[in-house]
C-alpha cells in the first residue's frame, strides 16, 4: 500500500500520528463519566479539561456513588487538590457559552469561589472568530492518560446503552427529567496521549497567555480500574479543525480525513453523526453511491437536531442532502437511520464515529457539517490498519467490533445475532434491514419522514459555515479573543 492508499497522512488528513500503549472505544456517557472520575482520582501532577460546556452539577454515578470523594462534578474538582498535594486543575471552555452559565449552574460566585485557589484555575476561552464555537472535548491527566471524544461533562449526557425508557437517573439538575441519549469517546495512553496533552497546552496558551510545561514522568499511567482496552500498542492519528485567527493558519484536517474514508471505502462505511449538513461530504458520499460497484453505506442520525433553530437549520439541511443522496443510489446501497427505545422514542445520537470496512475507526467530536470543516476547533482520533500493522488481523476484530457494538445497541440484538445475519446475508445493509424490528430498533429515514422539515435556514452560511467571511475576520475576531483573555 502507497502512502497516496493510506488514509493516515501526517499533514494532510491528521496533524500527526502517535503510539498508544492503551485504546478504550466508550460508548455512553455513564461509562465516561465513571472511567472519567477514576482516571482524575489516579493524577499526580496536572488535569487538563477542555470542553464546548461543563456544569459543576452534574454527577458522576447518579445511579449510586462506588468513587472516592464527592460525586459532583463541581465539589469533585475543588475537593481533588485538597486531598492531592501536587495536583493542579485547568478547566477551558467555550466562552459563548458562558452566556448560558447562570442557568446551567456555573454561576458566578462559584467561578470566583474558584478562582480563589490557585490550583484549580477556570477559564473562557475566546481565542476563535466571532461565531464560532471551540467543539473539543478533551481530558488530559499528566500528559499520560487522555479522553478525546464527543462526550460533555454537562447537563442531558448522562445514559447507559441500556436507554431504557424509564430511567430515574436520567435526570437534570433541576429535577427535570431528559430523553435518551448516544454518545461516544475514547481513552489512549503513551505518546497519543502525550501528543493530546500538547493540543491542549495549546489551547490554553491561546486562551489565557500561559504557556504550560510538559508534564514530567508522573509514575504510573492513570488508566481507569475497570476499562478494558479496545486496541493494543496501536498507532493513532489525531485530526483536527481550527479556524482562521490572526497569527494563527486554517487547519482541516478534519474534512480531509472524512473525504479521503469516504473515498477509501470498498465494502462498508458506517458513520454516526449529530448531522448531516455538509454538502461537500454529501456530494462525495453520492459520487460513491453512483459508482456500479461502490460500498454499502449506513448513517445513524438523530430523529431530530436539538432546539428549534438547530432544528430549523440542520434538519432543513438534512432534509436537501438526503434527497440528493436518494437521488443517487441507483444500486441500493444506502440506509439512513435514527435509533429508538423500546417504546419507540426517538434516542438522540450525539456520537460521532466513522468505520470504514474492517481498516479505519475514527472517533471523536466532529459532525457531518460546515462548521465542524473548518469554522469550530475539533479533534478526533482515528486508527487504520495498515499492511504493515503488527497483529493486523486482530485490529481488524477491533474496529469491525466497535460497529458491531454499536449496531447491537441500537438494534437491541446480542452480538451473536449480529455475526450470524452478517455471514449469511454478506451485506451490511441487509443485515440492518433483516434485525429492524418493534420495539428497540432503527427506523429508517424515507422522503416522508423529512417531507416538512424544509427550512429557510438550511444551508445557512450564517448558522453553519464552513469559515469565517472574510469582511467579518481580522480586527474584529482578534479584539473579541483579546477582550475575553485573562492573562495569570
Amino acid at each position: 500500500m502507497s502512502d497516496e492508499q493510506r488514509i493516515l497522512i501526517p499533514g494532510e488528513t491528521c496533524w500527526q500520528i502517535a503510539r498508544a500503549d492503551r485504546l478504550a472505544c466508550i460508548v455512553d456517557a455513564a461509562d465516561y463519566f465513571r472511567h472519567a472520575k477514576s482516571a482524575m482520582l489516579r493524577a499526580r501532577k496536572r488535569i487538563v479539561l477542555i470542553g464546548w460546556d461543563f456544569d459543576t452539577r452534574i454527577k458522576f454515578e447518579p445511579h449510586g456513588k462506588t468513587l472516592e470523594g464527592p460525586d459532583r462534578l463541581g465539589k469533585f474538582l475543588a475537593w481533588l487538590p485538597k486531598e492531592r498535594p501536587d495536583l493542579d486543575i485547568y478547566l477551558l471552555k467555550w466562552n459563548i457559552g458562558a452566556f448560558t452559565a447562570i442557568s446551567r449552574g456555573m454561576t458566578p460566585i462559584f467561578v470566583v469561589n474558584w478562582l480563589t485557589d490557585r490550583r484549580l484555575r477556570f477559564e473562557m476561552d475566546g481565542a476563535h472568530p466571532v461565531g464560532a464555537a471551540h467543539h473539543q472535548k478533551i481530558v488530559v491527566i499528566d500528559d499520560a492518560l487522555a479522553f478525546c471524544g464527543g462526550i460533555d461533562m454537562t447537563v442531558d449526557r448522562w445514559d447507559t446503552g441500556a436507554h431504557s425508557d424509564d430511567n430515574q437517573f436520567r435526570i437534570k439538575p433541576n429535577g427535570n427529567p431528559y430523553g435518551p441519549w448516544h454518545d461516544a469517546t475514547t481513552a489512549v495512553d503513551g505518546a497519543a496521549a502525550r501528543a493530546i496533552g500538547e493540543l491542549a497546552r495549546s489551547r490554553w496558551e491561546a486562551a489565557t497567555g500561559q504557556k504550560l510545561a510538559p508534564v514530567d514522568d508522573a509514575g504510573e499511567t492513570p488508566w481507569p480500574s475497570g476499562l478494558a482496552p479496545t486496541m493494543r500498542s496501536v498507532d493513532v492519528g489525531i485530526a483536527r479543525t481550527s479556524p482562521e485567527l490572526a497569527g494563527r493558519a486554517e487547519v482541516r484536517e478534519v474534512e480531509a480525513l472524512y473525504l479521503a474514508a469516504i473515498a477509501g471505502a470498498t465494502r462498508w462505511l458506517y458513520i454516526e453523526s449529530q448531522y448531516l449538513a455538509s454538502r461537500k461530504l454529501a456530494e462525495a458520499i453520492a459520487a460513491r453511491l453512483r459508482e456500479p460497484n461502490g460500498p454499502e453505506i449506513v448513517l445513524v442520525l438523530p430523529r431530530h437536531a436539538d432546539g428549534w433553530l438547530e432544528q430549523q437549520a440542520m434538519d432543513g439541511a438534512r432534509r436537501r442532502l438526503l434527497h440528493m443522496l436518494w437521488q443517487a443510489d441507483t444500486e441500493h446501497r444506502l440506509g439512513v437511520y435514527y435509533p429508538v427505545t423500546e417504546a419507540g422514542i426517538p434516542i438522540y445520537v450525539h456520537a460521532k464515529v466513522l468505520v470504514m470496512d474492517d481498516r479505519l475507526l475514527r472517533v471523536g467530536s466532529s459532525n457531518l457539517n460546515n462548521r465542524s470543516m473548518g469554522f469550530d476547533t475539533e479533534c478526533d482520533l482515528a486508527v487504520e490498519v495498515t499492511p504493515d500493522t503488527v497483529d493486523a488481523e486482530s485490529l481488524r476484530e477491533a474496529v469491525t467490533g466497535i460497529r458491531r457494538q454499536l449496531l447491537c445497541e441500537h438494534l437491541g440484538v446480542e452480538s451473536a445475532k449480529f455475526d450470524a445475519t452478517l455471514a449469511e446475508t454478506s451485506s451490511l445493509l441487509r443485515t440492518v434491514e433483516a434485525l429492524r424490528g418493534e420495539g428497540r430498533s432503527l427506523v429508517r429515514f424515507e422522503p416522508e419522514t423529512v417531507a416538512d422539515e424544509d427550512s429557510p435556514l438550511a444551508e445557512s452560511d450564517l448558522m453553519d459555515p464552513e469559515r469565517t467571511p472574510p469582511s467579518l475576520w481580522g480586527n474584529l475576531s482578534l479584539n473579541w479573543s483579546r477582550r475575553t483573555r485573562r492573562t495569570r
